[in-house]
């Protein structure tokens, strides 16, 4: 079957309810064979068959519905207050109401205050009234906009007007409020897809012209200029430059690119102009890949947020029901005053009413996620974020984790000055190793090119697998490798030698002997060194709560405990295989309970699958990174992981402040209603009040 695919972003798009309108209203529409809808980042997806229907067909169906498609993917904003009906609507019902106070004051007769009083109801509360009849006809679902319209249609029938009228006109407030609050926390999508820039510069047949980002395909070249932002992932051609990838990765310092390296759209251009080949077209880009998964993120809700969700469909109705009994039983079983009662039951239904309850969890995850994303910490969803928070141990892969996971050189030692000096020592070492694609090969030679030095000329190279290699240099025999080389091969006595070896290799660092079959002229050790800050972060780890950090490596013991004790790890498993990994990391979570693993997001991957959240660290443009873990740390910095921790507690704690806030506010408005405490205008502010609390806490979330 032939389908295509077709992403809006949608105006009016604020809530489930929205969702589900839109779900209605496309139903069985020609053509479309799957709709999904993203309330919290004003999207729809729509596969459908072009020879059935459009994209036009389509948008304009949407338009109809009262959902304007955007231009492009830009994210929709709230039109001005003056503009939004929900606002308009909401401010005549307030005008009406002060008028028909005014009214009564002057003396008029009660019928023309109360007139007023019910139209300022029908205006207020034709939104939430409309909301309220649609999900209960075409969802079966008792919600709070049906609870507040009984209770305002109650009061007036009592003879309440003025009550009803003031609670129509509250709630309209936090329904208007609504859009804007959702258009807050989307702000760091949007600051996301403001990263990179609309137009790129693409040179094609010698000729520059600027195109929009969207038409970038791979293969293309496109000109970066100082102070530029990328346009989509590419690889450098021409030009060096610092480049600022702190919009991506999180990174605060910027990284100093040449020909060959990535660069990732969004990053910022430095000081020099770059010639860039595309890599990735613009929707496939490490920033559009981003959003769309902080926006799948922001959709996948977490096991409080469900439990809540669940608890409110119940709670509701169950509000309703005791509303009605409270209004029937008092009056009807112990002769109790009917009017008396009802205004309570009344009174209860709003008190009762969970709005700051519902809205309290998701609201908070939603701006920990885009914070999240805005650092270069992603994490993939409101269960990852709670999971988080209760982590106690953290397991690190050692290569590329705790270490920059590229051997270096740490030490060059000459046995004898007067035969051969260091300097002359690399000349020689490098000119061989150049020969040679083994990684410890390549340390020698690219820490030699640091120091300036040039390899000396050789010939006869000749490898000797897993031991080293031969060359003819000056008319003789040299050699370079392992010390088992040299003295089982060579048969050359090492026992001056001994003590350096075993010095150096007790600290984790591999030992490479140089010389020729009599005489070794000097070592040289490599080791993949840990990273800069990578002790500091495990110590913030523990400051942060993690009671133990393990380190779980395929290394041998002897370089897996020198790398531990260096980095502040508590705990080290060594010779691991990828399933052994998994064991431990089985063992730990038994052991400790909730696990964290961290790795690469490639070889790791079964590990990070078993553990309670897989985070994979620098994963920025690497697809099956992003693809794996629950967490994806963008950055090659451990100090994101402590960042991703304490995002996560702090998420907790306010989530936990909102919820003890909204049963507080519950408990005492329900015991105030039942008692006859409350008037209705009472119960209605203290409801409102509390809504606009916990939405303003749970937007504190969006402070990095």
């Amino acid at each position: 079957m032939n389908t295509k695919q077709l992403e809006l972003r949608v105006g009016n798009l604020d809530c489930e309810h929205d969702a589900d309108a839109i779900e209605r209203g496309l139903s069985g529409f020609p053509g479309l064979h799957e709709l999904k809808v993203y309330p919290k980042s004003a999207k729809v997806s729509l596969s459908f068959d072009p020879a059935a229907t459009s994209p036009e067909a389509l948008k304009g169906k949407l338009d109809t519905l009262g959902f304007p498609p955007q231009a492009g993917l830009s994210m929709p904003e709230q039109p001005k207050p003056w503009r939004n009906p929900k606002v308009l609507t909401s401010v005549a019902s307030g005008i009406l109401l002060l008028v028909g106070w005014l009214l009564g004051l002057a003396g008029l007769p009660e019928t023309v205050s109360m007139v007023v009083y019910i139209v300022a109801t029908i205006i207020g509360g034709y939104y939430f009234g409309r909301e309220a009849l649609e999900e209960l006809i075409y969802e079966r679902e008792i919600g709070i906009e049906l609870l507040m319209a009984i209770a305002a249609i109650v009061a007036t029938a009592m003879g309440l007007a003025a009550e009803g009228a003031m609670l129509v006109f509250l709630y309209s407030i936090s329904e208007a409020a609504e859009g804007y609050t959702e258009e807050k926390t989307r702000s760091a999508v949007r600051a996301l897809m403001d990263l990179a820039p609309k137009f790129a510069l693409v040179r094609s047949n010698g000729i520059e012209q600027e195109i929009p980002v969207e038409e970038v395909a791979v293969g293309d070249v496109f000109i970066l200029k100082p102070g530029q932002s990328v346009p989509t992932d590419g690889a450098i051609l021409t030009g060096k430059s610092s480049v600022n990838q702190a919009p991506v990765t999180g990174e605060s310092v910027p990284v100093e690119k040449q020909p060959g390296d990535q660069v990732f759209a969004g990053s910022i251009n430095g000081e020099g102009a770059l010639e860039v080949t595309a890599t990735k077209a613009f929707a496939d880009n490490t920033i559009s890949r981003i959003i769309q998964m902080v926006e799948e993120a922001q959709e996948r809700k977490g096991k409080s947020q469900r439990f809540i969700e669940r608890f409110g469909s119940r709670y509701s109705p169950v509000v309703l029901l005791i509303g009605i009994l409270l209004a029937l039983v008092p009056s009807l079983l112990f002769g109790a005053d009917w009017i008396t009662w009802l205004t309570r039951a009344t009174v209860f239904i709003v008190a009762a009413a969970p709005c700051a309850l519902v809205i309290s969890i998701p609201i908070t995850l939603v701006a920990s996620l885009g914070t999240g994303a805005r650092q270069g910490v992603l994490i993939k969803g409101g269960m990852y974020v709670e999971e988080l928070a209760k982590i106690e141990v953290i397991a690190l892969d050692k290569t590329g984790t705790i270490t920059w996971g590229k051997p270096q050189v740490t030490d060059v030692v000459s046995m004898n000055d007067k035969t051969m000096k260091n300097e002359q020592m690399l000349t020689l070492a490098a000119g061989i190793e150049r020969r040679s694609e083994h990684p410890l090969a390549r340390a020698v030679v690219q820490y030699a090119a640091a120091q300036g030095i040039v390899p000396a000329e050789i010939n006869g190279f000749r490898a000797f697998s897993g031991a080293g290699a031969q060359a003819t240099w000056q008319g003789k025999q040299v050699y370079i490798g392992s010390p088992a080389l040299f003295q089982e091969k060579l048969g050359v006595n090492l026992e001056a030698l001994s003590a350096e070896i075993v010095r150096l290799q007790a600290e984790g660092k591999t030992v490479v002997l140089l010389g020729e079959e009599t005489a070794v002229y000097g070592l040289i050790a490599i080791r993949d060194n840990i990273r800069d800050n990578a002790r500091q972060a495990i110590e913030n780890l523990h400051k942060a709560g993690i009671k133990k950090v393990v380190m779980l490596t395929g290394d041998n013991e002897r370089t897996a405990q020198a790398i531990a004790c260096e980095a502040g790890i508590d705990e080290f498993y060594a010779d691991l295989k990828p399933e052994d990994k998994v064991t431990k990391v089985r063992e730990l979570a038994a052991r400790y309970g909730h696990v964290a693993m961290v790795g690469d997001g490639v070889n790791d991957a079964p590990a990070l699958a078993e553990a309670t959240v897989g985070i994979a660290m620098g994963a920025a443009g690497t697809d099956v990174a992003l693809e794996t873990a629950d967490v994806a740390l963008m950055a090659d910095d451990l100090e994101k992981l402590v960042y991703a921790l304490k995002l996560a507690k702090r998420n907790q704690t306010v989530v936990n402040q909102n919820l003890a806030l909204s049963a507080i506010v519950i408990g005492a408005l329900v015991v105030g209603a039942v008692a006859g405490l409350f008037t209705l205008p009472i119960a209605v502010l203290g409801h409102e009040i509390s809504e606009f609390v916990v939405i303003g806490s749970g937007l504190r979330m969006l402070r990095s």
